[in-house]
């Protein structure tokens, strides 16, 4: 764990290690109610939280009655978690995380390192002879996966964002390769045969099947960051660059893409 201290005129970082079963208050303080992480600002509660390592997690109570406070990943694209006041031993998802507490003066932070999490070996086989279908079988060298991608970077760059970018900002965003048709085709593809989104009850909005593509795609994970480098720079690059990405002809209108 790693505080910054320059609010209180100390040294400009103090590290704190903790082991498994340790764990570390922080708040404002005083004399009678010491804490190990000070946040010297009077909107802080004299203590605030506390966090705990579990082997390869971590956990945070919020001892508020009533500041909500947010832990958020530098790390990512603005993810970030909010602990509601009184609420204990939350587990944090995150290895490396900043813990934002409201303050009179201005949020004050402090980072935590946790563990690296650990995994199941990928290549692992599945018990039994069956083997298991992929739930969303998505061709990462396609062209409709760089559809989907380019649908998912406003908020993969930011994850508040609302902007669902249009069919002509699509194109746009693949060097303006790809036609109207293609890109409705390729769409229409991931809705019914890739992901299968439901429309929504009652009747949607004009650009339903695209929020909803979005919004199953972030949530599963099926696309994430580092398939931000599939589409072509912001600088206006040619958007096939060497690597895995296939350039293909556009389908005509009723072929199956690539």
């Amino acid at each position: 764990m790693q505080h910054d201290r320059r609010a209180a005129g100390g040294p400009r970082f103090r590290d704190l290690e903790l082991a498994a079963g340790q764990s570390a208050t922080f708040g404002r303080g005083t004399g009678g109610v010491p804490v190990d992480v000070p946040l010297g600002d009077p909107g802080v509660s004299r203590l605030a939280g506390r966090i705990r390592p579990v082997e390869d997690h971590w956990v945070i109570s919020n001892l508020s009655r009533s500041a909500t406070i947010v832990v958020e990943n530098p790390e990512g694209a603005g993810e970030f978690v909010k602990v509601a006041p009184r609420r204990a031993d939350m587990p944090v998802p995150f290895e490396f995380s900043r813990v934002v507490v409201p303050a009179a003066r201005g949020p004050v932070s402090f980072l935590v390192f946790a563990p690296e999490h650990l995994y199941l070996d990928a290549g692992a086989a599945d018990d039994g002879e069956d083997a298991t279908t992929a739930a969303f079988p998505l061709d990462e060298t396609s062209k409709y996966f760089r559809v989907l991608v380019a649908l998912c970077e406003p908020r993969l760059l930011d994850a508040s964002s609302v902007v669902i970018p249009s069919v002509p900002g699509i194109i746009e965003r693949l060097g303006g390769g790809p036609t109207r048709p293609a890109v409705n085709f390729h769409i229409d593809y991931l809705a019914r045969k890739k992901l299968r989104v439901k429309e929504p009850a009652g009747g949607a909005k004009a650009d339903w099947q695209r929020a909803a593509l979005v919004a199953l795609a972030l949530k599963f994970n099926l696309v994430r960051e580092e398939h931000l480098e599939l589409l072509p720079p912001p600088d206006g690059s040619p958007p096939c660059a060497p690597g895995p990405v296939r350039c293909t002809d556009e389908p005509a209108e009723g072929s199956r893409p690539t």
